[in-house]
């Protein structure tokens, strides 16, 4: 069997692992595609570096557009040429759809989109376009088949591969300590995101609200994982921070990364974060969080524009709750955040419930949401 798989950024990867771990488990399976080093160590050949498509924003997309419009031709050749038995495009939709258009348009070569795109928040027009180009939709959210099917496309909700990332133990998480000089010092974990537009821009309101945060808690100490892309700058930007920053980045071994990113999330007591997936993999470490985004001005009131939900945050949508603290857009300010993140610290307990709810709800005790999401691909092939 012959599979094309396409992701552009650090979640895709990781959902286009653990998804093509199961097909593996199922099929005797030929990769291709566009991926990171997680879908590498899973037997892809990237066609060329997946950090090319990581780019988000209206504003941020206009100097990158006739590289990535070169781009998205390059892939659809590639499928034509290829002439896969299917092709799962993972999350990235500005760049995965338009190369399913002309996939359809020059084949019938059968098209799943993994991750359906968030109608319930914004822009609830995208199914409907959708629809012309993908079959089959992977759903991460239970409340999301209903969406994709009233557009046309069958949807299988298969839950999100956080619920069954391996947390780390007590012996691992007490190495990491040990390791990073952490002591017995309290820990607040940094995630200004993966992105390099995100980090210039979250980092130095981070730092500014850190500051405040570690002279009212100079017993604080902080813990930044980061991608390997973004390593030199998270440790450029954390030069002058308090709370002593350790800085976890992976070093080249997948499984013992993948172990230390486990043992500093498990040692972590409190987190400030970039809104994403990350607040999922937060909720699976039963890690107390606020979260804080901003983007391009420009892209900022366009979407504040088009918003249709009152939270951008995984954990308060899937609990149907507002309990994680979120500071986005104009909100998202040092002078605002620091508070917010003292309060939070303060009392941590009020986020534990909506956690485990998210959790539940998403899968978490059940199969193997990558196993389920092969199942649910080769059923409908």
């Amino acid at each position: 069997m012959r599979v094309f798989v396409i992701a552009g950024e650090a979640s895709g990867d990781r959902l286009g692992a653990a998804l093509m771990a199961g097909l593996k488990q199922l099929e005797s399976v030929e990769f291709l595609g566009v991926g990171g080093p997680l879908m590498e160590a899973e037997g892809l050949t990237s066609q060329f570096p997946m950090e090319e498509l990581s780019v988000m924003g209206i504003i941020e997309v206009l100097p990158k557009y006739f590289h990535l419009k070169r781009r998205i031709r390059e892939v659809a050749e590639a499928i034509l040429a290829a002439k896969p038995d299917v092709v799962i495009s993972i999350d990235s939709p500005d760049f995965c759809l338009r190369v399913a258009k002309i996939v359809k348009e020059n084949s019938d070569i059968r098209t799943v989109h993994y991750v359906a795109p968030s109608v319930w928040a914004w822009r609830e027009g995208r199914a409907a376009k959708m629809g012309r180009v993908i079959d089959h939709v992977l759903a991460l959210l239970p409340f999301e088949p209903p969406l994709m099917e009233a557009a046309g496309m069958e949807c299988d909700f298969v839950g999100h591969p956080v619920v069954s990332e391996p947390q780390a133990s007590a012996a691992e998480v007490a190495a990491f300590r040990d390791e990073a000089g952490l002591g017995d010092a309290p820990v607040l974990m940094v995630l200004p995101g993966s992105r390099r537009g995100e980090v210039a821009r979250l980092g130095p309101i981070f730092g500014a609200a850190l500051r405040e945060v570690c002279a009212a808690r100079p017993d604080l100490r902080l813990v930044l994982p980061t991608t390997a892309a973004r390593a030199e700058e998270v440790r450029a930007l954390v030069a002058d921070w308090p709370g002593a920053p350790v800085v976890v980045a992976p070093e080249g071994e997948a499984e013992a990364d993948k172990a230390r990113k486990a043992a500093a999330f498990g040692a972590a007591d409190y987190a400030l974060a970039a809104s994403g997936t990350v607040s999922l993999e937060l909720a699976a470490a039963d890690v107390p969080m606020v979260i804080a985004y901003d983007a391009a001005w420009l892209s900022r009131q366009i979407i504040a524009w088009m918003l249709k939900i009152d939270t951008l945050t995984l954990v308060n949508l899937v609990s149907e709750t507002r309990a994680v603290p979120e500071f986005n857009g104009k909100e998202c300010r040092a002078e605002l955040i620091a508070p917010g993140v003292l309060r939070m610290m303060e009392h941590p307990e009020a986020q534990r419930e909506a956690m485990r709810l998210t959790m539940e709800r998403l899968g978490r005790g059940g199969e193997e949401p990558g196993l389920r999401a092969a199942r649910a691909v080769l059923k409908r092939l």
